[in-house]
């Protein structure tokens, strides 16, 4: 007997409410967060300070749509928005006098996301 699971999607509470809330903003930049917070937790993206580090310039903005991870160096001050990161991370982002903030609370500061590069 082959037995075919149907996948289901996050079971996160939080996250769901948190797709579904992006997915009401009907734009192609929020439509796409949406679709890859949406992937199961072991594709989705996790993303080392030391690549944000290597691929970002003083003052950016940037989004992972995913967990920020602590391995590496942050040697300029920028604003991540993440889903969630690891407290080592949030530990060397504060001291590298950078900003952390949830994809939430960005999109309810309704700012534009224009110059926001997505990383991963």
């Amino acid at each position: 007997m082959d037995f075919m699971v149907k996948r289901t999607g996050p079971s996160n509470e939080h996250l769901m409410a948190l797709i579904k809330e992006l997915k009401k903003q009907k734009t192609s930049f929020w439509s796409r967060m949406a679709r890859e917070l949406e992937k199961p937790s072991r594709i989705r993206r996790a993303v080392n300070l030391s690549r944000i580090n290597r691929n970002t310039k003083k003052g950016e903005t940037v989004i992972v749509p995913g967990k920020v991870l602590g391995s590496g160096e942050l040697n300029h001050a920028l604003k991540i928005i993440a889903y969630t990161a690891s407290e080592q991370a949030k530990k060397k982002i504060k001291e590298s006098k950078s900003e952390l903030i949830s994809i939430n609370e960005f999109l309810n500061s309704k700012k534009p996301t224009k110059k926001v590069r997505i990383i991963g």
